[in-house]
Order: C-alpha cells, then sequence, then structure tokens
C-alpha cells in the first residue's frame, strides 16, 4: 500500500514592517478606508505582499496578496487620478493593478524579463510606463489591458522614469497639489516621457512618434542612479554616485510648440543647469520634489535624508547682493584692483538679472534628518493641517518613520544660523525585529512564541500574530522559555544567560554564563535544569533555584529564581548545538571539529563519537523514543544516525546551501514521530521521512536564509524566521500528498523553469537585432498553455462545424433524421455550438496575454480561426474581442495573409460582418447619449445654482502659486 503524508502550506506572515526591496508611499485619506486616522497610511512592500500601514496609531489595515506570486514587490506608484489604483512591479518583471479598497487585482501585465525599477502613470491615469533592469521601457494601456510598445536606448537597468506634462499650466486642486489642466488646443497629456538609466544617460522620449528625440550624459562619474522631476515639470535632477546631483531645465514651452509642428532645426529642450554636491558620498537612491512647498528630500543608503530648499529669486538677488558686498570689501582691503576694474564691475553687477547666478544660490541645504536605520524610502506626507514639513522614511531595518521639520518665515541667512529643529513624531516599528531572527522559541501550550535577534526579544500571540511583549537583550544566538511558559531566557554572543519575566516585562537577572558566545541551550526533560554550550569549549549545566528577595522598604518578600551553576564539561572544540534526549539519559554535542560527541547525562562520559560530516554540525535534533538523532551541516548533508551504537543510517544531500536548522516532530501521533524538517541558506524548507529516507513536502516562500525553525509541541505547525525579517507559520492541512506526485510535480517545475529560461534567452539573441521600438511580448506557461487551448479549441471546433453544416444538409431533405454524435466535451458543457466553445476559450484568456498566446498559433491555424471570427462577426459575438483579435493577427502575418488567395475572400466577407456590426452598435450609442443628454437636461431645469462656477474658477486662477525653474543661463 503506497503511504500518504498530510501536507503543510503557508497560513500566516508576521514580523515585517517593510522589506528594503521597494519604494514606500505615503496616500491620504481619500485611499484609505472609513477608519481612517487623522495621519494617512503608508504603502509598503513585504516581501512578496503589499503592507497599509496606519501610520498614526501603527495598525494593519489591509495586507495585498497574490497567491500566484511567489516573487517579490520591487516597485510601488499611485495613480494620478485614481487614488485607489496602484500599480506593483515585482522581482520577475510582472506588473499588477491593484484596487487598494478591496485588496484585489484589477489587470496583470508580464512583459518585462527582469526585475521592475520604475513605474509610473500619465496625467489621464489610463497609461503605465515600466522601466526594469532588461534595460527596457514598457508603455502599457490600462483600459484595452495591453502593452502597446516597448522602447530600447539604455544600455543598462532603467532608474528612473516620469511622464512630462506639455499643456497649461497646471491648475491647483482642494489640498493644494499642482493637477494638470489641458486645454482643447494642447497636446495629448503624457506624450513625452523622461527616463534615466544606470548607463548615465538621460533621455527625452516622444511616445507620439515612438522615438528618443534627446539624449545626453546625466552624470560625470559613470552611473545615475535616481531621478526626481518637478511638479510642473520645468526642471529635473539626476544624481549619481559621490553625491553628485545635477540640476536640469526643461524647454516645457518648446515641447508644447514641437507637438503641433515639426521642426528640425530646433534647440535641446533638456540644458545642464550645474552640479549639486550633497554632504553624503554614497549614491544617490531617491529625489522626491515636495508637492506643494519649495522642498525637496534627497537620500541614499545612510542613515540620513537631506532636504534642499528652492530659494525665491528675491532671496536670490538678496545672496548676490550680499555675495558683492563681501567682494568690494575684500578688494578694498586688498588694494589690489584698479578704479576702472571697480566701475565696470560695479556696472553689471548692479543690475537686477539673476542669470548670473550660479546653481548653488537657487538650490542649499535645508536640514539633514537623521533617521533610525538606513534610509530604503522616503515620500512627502502631505498634511492639510500641519504647518510643519513632514517625511515618512523607510528604513533597511524593518519600520517606518514620520519626521516632522518645523518652517520657519525667515530663511537662513548664513551657515552659523541654527537648522530648523526636527523630531521624529509617529513610527511603525513594534510589529518587527530591526535586525535577523536568529532563535526562535514556542511556549509549552504553543500559544505564545519568542523571537531573539541582535537588540531584541519580542514575545508573539501565535493566534493573533500581535506583538505582547518586546525587551532589549544583548546580541540573541538562542532562546527558550522555561517550564511554566513565564520566563524566557536568551544566550547572547557576549557569553551572558538573560532571564525576561513575560509578565512583568521586566529583566529578571543577567548571568556572565561563558567567556565566548552562547550558542546553543536547551531546558532539561524533567524541567528542573537547563545546559548551555558555548563557544569557549564548555558546555554548562544550571539548575533553577527560587530564592526569598526583600521587596526595598518593605519586611515582605518576593520569589524570584535564579541559575545556579551545577557542573561544566569541558570539551576540544567550540559547541555549537546541544540536545537531550527525550529520555533524559544522553546528551549529545556538535564541535566545531565537525564531531558529535554522545555522553551520558548522569556521570558526564562519553558514550558515542559520530563522524562522517566533512564541515561543522550546526544543529541537530533526537527523536522522541531516543533511538534517531539527526544532524545537519555547512556541507549540505543531512545525517541519520542510530543512538544505540552510533551507526549511520543514511547520509544525503538535503539542500543547495548550508543547511542550518533541523528537527523532528516531537511526537508519534499517526506514526510522525521520525519525520523532520529541515531548513537551509538556500530559502527552503524540506519535510523528510527519517524511516524511508525519502523528501515528503519542499516548503518555499522565503526571499533570504531561514536561520531559525522550530515545530510546535502537538505537531500541527512549524514556525520559521529568515533573513527577509519575515516570520512565517506553516500548517499541516488535511490534504495528502503522494511522495510520487511531488516528484513529478518538482520535475513539472523544473521542466518550466528551464522552459520559461530557454525563451528568454531566445528572447535576448534576438534583441540585439532589434530597433528601438518593438512589439510588447514575453513568452510565458501561461500564454504557452493558452495557445494551446485556443489550438486545440479550433480543431475540435472546426470538426464540429463540418458536422452539423452535413447534418443541417441531411435534415433538408430528411426532417427527421437523427442528431449527428458531437464531441463529448459539448455535450458534457450542455450541448454548446462550436463558436460558443471558441468564444469562451478566447474569453478565457486574460486581455494582457492574449496577444502572446496568439503569436504560438501556427499559420495553418489561421483559416479556422478567421472562419469563427466571421461567425462571431456575424452573430454579433462580443465584437470588441473579435477585433482585437483580427487585428493583431492582420498585423502579426500580414505577408502570408495578403500572399493566399483563399483568405482574401475570408477577409472581405469579415469586413462587410463588421462594419454592419459597428454600424448597429454606433446607432445605439448614439441613441442613448442622445437620451442622456435629454435626461441631463430637464435635471438642470429643476436645480437652482446657488455660486456662480464660472466666478470661482477665475478666483482660483487668480490665486494659483506656482514655482518653474528659473532659466540662469
Amino acid at each position: 500500500m503506497v503511504k500518504s503524508y498530510l501536507k503543510f502550506e503557508h497560513s500566516k506572515t508576521f514580523g515585517l514592517v517593510n522589506s528594503s526591496t521597494s519604494n514606500a508611499i505615503w496616500c491620504g485619506h481619500e485611499a484609505s478606508s472609513s477608519r481612517h486616522t487623522g495621519a494617512g497610511r503608508a504603502v509598503v512592500p513585504a516581501n512578496e505582499e503589499v503592507l497599509c500601514w496606519d501610520i498614526k496609531t501603527g495598525e494593519l489595515l489591509s495586507r495585498w496578496k497574490d497567491s500566484n506570486c511567489r516573487s517579490q514587490v520591487t516597485a510601488i506608484t499611485q495613480s494620478t487620478t485614481d487614488n485607489e489604483i496602484f500599480a506593483v512591479g515585482y522581482e520577475d518583471g510582472s506588473i499588477r493593478i491593484w484596487d487598494s479598497k478591496f485588496a484585489t487585482v484589477i489587470v496583470s501585465f508580464n512583459g518585462h524579463r527582469s526585475a521592475i525599477t520604475g513605474l509610473a502613470f500619465d496625467a489621464s491615469g489610463v497609461r503605465l510606463a515600466s522601466g526594469s533592469k532588461d534595460t527596457d521601457i514598457i508603455l502599457w494601456d490600462l483600459v484595452a489591458e495591453v502593452g502597446l510598445f516597448k522602447l530600447r536606448g539604455h544600455k543598462d537597468q532603467i532608474t528612473g522614469l516620469q511622464f512630462l506634462r506639455t499643456g497649461a499650466p497646471g491648475l491647483s486642486g482642494e489640498d493644494g497639489e499642482i493637477v494638470a489642466g489641458y486645454p482643447d488646443n494642447s497636446s495629448l497629456p503624457g506624450r513625452y516621457l523622461l527616463t534615466t538609466g544606470k548607463d548615465a544617460l538621460i533621455k527625452l522620449w516622444d511616445l507620439t512618434s515612438q522615438h528618443c528625440i534627446e539624449t545626453h550624459v546625466a552624470q560625470t562619474n559613470g552611473e545615475c542612479w535616481s531621478l526626481g522631476v518637478s511638479l510642473d515639470c520645468s526642471g529635473c535632477i539626476t544624481a549619481g554616485n559621490d553625491g553628485e546631483l545635477i540640476v536640469w531645465s526643461i524647454d516645457i514651452a518648446g515641447l508644447s510648440r514641437s507637438s503641433n509642428k515639426s521642426d528640425d532645426n530646433r534647440s535641446p529642450y533638456l540644458h545642464n543647469r550645474g552640479v549639486l554636491n550633497r554632504t553624503g558620498r554614497d549614491r544617490t537612491t531617491e529625489i522626491k520634489f515636495h508637492p506643494r512647498q519649495d522642498y525637496i528630500a534627497v537620500h541614499g543608503s545612510e542613515k540620513n535624508v537631506e532636504l534642499w530648499r528652492i530659494r525665491s529669486e528675491d532671496e536670490v538677488r538678496k545672496s548676490l547682493a550680499r555675495k558683492r558686498k563681501r567682494r568690494r570689501e575684500k578688494q578694498a582691503t586688498e588694494g589690489g584692483k584698479t578704479d576702472l576694474g571697480m566701475k565696470k564691475t560695479d556696472a553689471t553687477e548692479m543690475t537686477d538679472d539673476i542669470s548670473s547666478a550660479e546653481i548653488g544660490d537657487f538650490f542649499v541645504l535645508w536640514v539633514i534628518v537623521r533617521t533610525g536605520g538606513k534610509v530604503r524610502s522616503a515620500d512627502w506626507v502631505k498634511s492639510k493641517t500641519s504647518k510643519a514639513v513632514q517625511l515618512l522614511v523607510s528604513t533597511t531595518n524593518n519600520q517606518l518613520e514620520v519626521y516632522s521639520v518645523e518652517t520657519t518665515e525667515k530663511p537662513r541667512k548664513a551657515k552659523s544660523d541654527e537648522a530648523p529643529s526636527y523630531s521624529r513624531t509617529l513610527a511603525v516599528d513594534l510589529p518587527g525585529h530591526r535586525a535577523d531572527i536568529r532563535a526562535l522559541s514556542l511556549s509549552s501550550d504553543d500559544r505564545m512564541l519568542a523571537t531573539a535577534s541582535n537588540g531584541g526579544l519580542k514575545i508573539w500571540n501565535v493566534r493573533t500574530r500581535s506583538c505582547i511583549r518586546t525587551f532589549e537583550c544583548g546580541y540573541a544566538l538562542c532562546c527558550a522559555f522555561l517550564p511554566g511558559d513565564k520566563i524566557v531566557v536568551v544566550g547572547t554572543k557576549s557569553g551572558d544567560l538573560e532571564l525576561f519575566d513575560v509578565a512583568s516585562a521586566a529583566l529578571l537577572e543577567t548571568v556572565k554564563a561563558h567567556e565566548g558566545a552562547v550558542w546553543t541551550l536547551q531546558v532539561h526533560p524533567d524541567g528542573r535544569s537547563l545546559v548551555s554550550g558555548s563557544a569557549d569549549k564548555s558546555a554548562k549545566f544550571w539548575n533553577f533555584e527560587v530564592s526569598q528577595e526583600e521587596i526595598p522598604g518593605t519586611r515582605r518578600t518576593t520569589p524570584k529564581l535564579r541559575l545556579a551553576h551545577a557542573r561544566t564539561l569541558k570539551v576540544s572544540d567550540d559547541v555549537l548545538s546541544l540536545r537531550f534526549s527525550p529520555d533524559s539519559r544522553l546528551i549529545a554535542v556538535a564541535l566545531l571539529d565537525n564531531t558529535v560527541k554522545v555522553f551520558f547525562v548522569d556521570s558526564l562520559k562519553l558514550f558515542l563519537n559520530l563522524y562522517g560530516h566533512k564541515l561543522p554540525v550546526l544543529s541537530m535534533d533526537i527523536s522522541f523514543d531516543s533511538k534517531l538523532i539527526v544532524t545537519c551541516s555547512a556541507d549540505k548533508n543531512i545525517r541519520l544516525w542510530g543512538l544505540d551504537f552510533g551507526d549511520c543510517h543514511k547520509a544525503f544531500f538535503g539542500h543547495q546551501d548550508s543547511i542550518l536548522q533541523v528537527t523532528f516532530v516531537p511526537h508519534n501521533q499517526d506514526g510522525n514521530g521520525h519525520y523532520f524538517f529541515s531548513s537551509s541558506k538556500d530559502k527552503t524548507i524540506k519535510y523528510w521521512d527519517g524511516d524511508k529516507f525519502e523528501q515528503i513536502q519542499r516548503l518555499d516562500g522565503h526571499h533570504g536564509e531561514i536561520w531559525a525553525l522550530t515545530v510546535s509541541r502537538t505537531g500541527n505547525f512549524l514556525v520559521s524566521a529568515s533573513h527577509d525579517k519575515s516570520i512565517r507559520i506553516w500548517e499541516q492541512t488535511d490534504e495528502q500528498i503522494f511522495l510520487e506526485e511531488e516528484k513529478e510535480k518538482e520535475l513539472e517545475e523544473l521542466y518550466e523553469n528551464t522552459m520559461a529560461t530557454s525563451l528568454e534567452q531566445d528572447e535576448d539573441k534576438d534583441k540585439d537585432n532589434e530597433a528601438e521600438v518593438g512589439a510588447v511580448s514575453k513568452q510565458t506557461i501561461e500564454t504557452l498553455t493558452a495557445g494551446e487551448r485556443i489550438a486545440e479549441a479550433l480543431e475540435i471546433g472546426m470538426l464540429d462545424l463540418g458536422i452539423m453544416r452535413d447534418w443541417e444538409v441531411a435534415r433538408s431533405t430528411q426532417p427527421n433524421i437523427a442528431p449527428p454524435s458531437r464531441n463529448p466535451l459539448f455535450i458534457a458543457l450542455g450541448g454548446i455550438s462550436a463558436e460558443a466553445h471558441v468564444l469562451t476559450v478566447l474569453q478565457s484568456v486574460k486581455a494582457a496575454a492574449l496577444q502572446d498566446a496568439l503569436l504560438i498559433l501556427p499559420f495553418a491555424t489561421m483559416p479556422p480561426l478567421l472562419t469563427f471570427l466571421n461567425i462571431f462577426a456575424t452573430r454579433s459575438m462580443n465584437i470588441q474581442l473579435t477585433c482585437r483579435i483580427l487585428f493583431f493577427i492582420l498585423k502579426a502575418h500580414h505577408s502570408q495573409i495578403v500572399a493566399s488567395k483563399t483568405m482574401k475572400s475570408m477577409l472581405e466577407g469579415i469586413r462587410g460582418n463588421l462594419r454592419k456590426a459597428l454600424k448597429r452598435q454606433k446607432d445605439e450609442m448614439g441613441y442613448n447619449l442622445a437620451a442622456l443628454r435629454i435626461i441631463g437636461a430637464r435635471m438642470n431645469e429643476n436645480t437652482v445654482d446657488y455660486v456662480d462656477e464660472k466666478a470661482l474658477e477665475g478666483v482660483e486662477s487668480r490665486n494659483l502659486k506656482k514655482r518653474g525653474f528659473v532659466q540662469v543661463a
């Protein structure tokens, strides 16, 4: 009989505030739910998920996760028109458009071959531009759900992209932000796209003609890492290595004029205005212009964000006047200049023209905000109530911070003046550790989880995933709950044992236990003592003692737990792991010399030596019946040993990298006492059968090495902690799995990955010979299977059409003839017609994947496809989809279709039928629009206008405050 196992599946993820793979975005109340507070919310990446945090209360509002996606989030942007729509780019090159209100995917695109590095919506919100590490830029149509075209020109990854608004001056919205306004005679919004790449180039693209109209070298030091464009698009800043910022002015008026006429003898639209230097010397990763005021946030990967201010023209004139005054004073003291030279310089400098000013006179460093960790992303908080400037910062150490910087009416006149004060007003840091979690421990009832890292110990409620307690500790390497689950002991890198009381949230005692790092500790099975193993080549046994301690100022005493050193086991090398056997008879000690030594607990005499690993044993565990010991090592191997004679039962290659943890299921319910789990630096967890020496299941999900692993006392779930800062719970389900099926699934995954890789390599080979503009196509397993389904449907559909046609002919002469025997598939689907089945298959293919699926079809399937398209046009079956397919295959197979005489007649018929169907739809729409106008006119007649809207519009335009880049050339 084939043995079956119960499957483990990922159920919960927590412990992660934000990951450092993508930028974070602040969004206001419009995009939040009805329970919003006064500070808005932050939309941040969390590995493969996107989290929405209320940045005032620290509450997790929603979690966006696509079950089909395992890749990490690499870029997030918000729609310019609908604050509830977000575009999210992933590491595998896919893009998903999310509706934040319902946390659902509206549409998904897949056109890039590597991670998305930049996303930008145009002003109308219906087109999306994406840049990737594969050096391509793709423009997507969100309405038709297709990729329009692909732009090639950069030679390295895209680091920034932004649409330019070339219409009328922006109008101020309700909250003071500049929004686009376009008169009837202006160019379409989003005609021009500005991009930067790691190849140090800045390019200006005309999306109407689909080509690059201007290219400049953006940085002098070889790489361009970020792009920031002002809100009115009159200028931009590019940044590279060594803290270098280059300011560019953009001739928006010239772009608007050139959109209406073609002029070959035009002047450049981008003008280099000068270089600014940050105080930090690392590469600049992000530049953000404030949406309402003249501030710019610039940061690299250091622990600070630099805020720059754009001076007004009056301030620049005053600054130039001060410089002139100082220059005169200096010349007067030196006395080296002639009177004639003085008069000439005074005559030129007395003018109010500020074109002679350097770029450093316009942009000045305002304040440097020191953050609690290395900055990954920063975004302005657009608050209506606060006068202070607020900044949302996401850091690489798993926290979100909001800083408030006080703004003063009077600008700083000298460097000696005090910089504006700032403070950290809000933060989301409790739901996660600042550093990697190195140790996990579950309480005896599996309700609480202790996680320890460098500097922090947290206690979690497993069911609600909420953090109950947070303690400060040393560099923790191991931890354990003591019997009673009220005290947690932590072993640190400095050799201390720290005891924490969960109930009172206090540090009870710090014991200087070892001279070296405490790598491992375990509580004795009888619950009366524990043992700690250290790098000082010793294992120490500690008894639990309760002493009565006086309460200061009173005569009362309170019981207090203490660790009393009982005995010491000296060994020949550093102790990396310790394990008691469940029957308390033996203790196994793993040493740095690649061996495992087994001692008797009572006498500490050596019982067994286990040799075989080629690198140190990092973890081990003993089965519930004390008969098997499993060891894992940095040599990527797992070994099973018998504890009776020390014989190696099996050695097998377990993972693709060092194996960090191994643990048995702690009981023998359902005969699973010899099953065990292993976790590795290769980001996977594996489930093994220790009796059959077989791998049962592989658990994928983590995006970094898995440092810690623990199984619940009941064996129903396990908890893992990884370098990606996340804690994941994997629960046992009722679904049965069989080893043969799992092996087949792994082989299929390997085959699919190999096929996808080969397809990408073929595309890369063709890429070198392609032009600047190309079609958006990417063959994936999804598109391959969709193409196969379409080809199959066409094949059986054509057969069915022929059968039904013959039956109709025969029925005209013999009315009582029996219906023919059709394909069982049509009967199973309720006797539907062949054309209905083909249309259903075509409709089931996602709009974004339809073109790639049609490209897979051989040309031999074109006549059947045109036959069905003619039927769809005749019967008005989904005319929109019919037109899309028809136009695409005409474009893709134009030369072959033109050369075929049979297809010409088919196309003539389709054209006639389509025109009839489209005319019918046009008449219906015209009738409906006319009816709506009549209804609207009647409603206007019955309403009273209390406010003159036209007068209001005039007031808005007069009160508009707008800042542009000054032309200083």
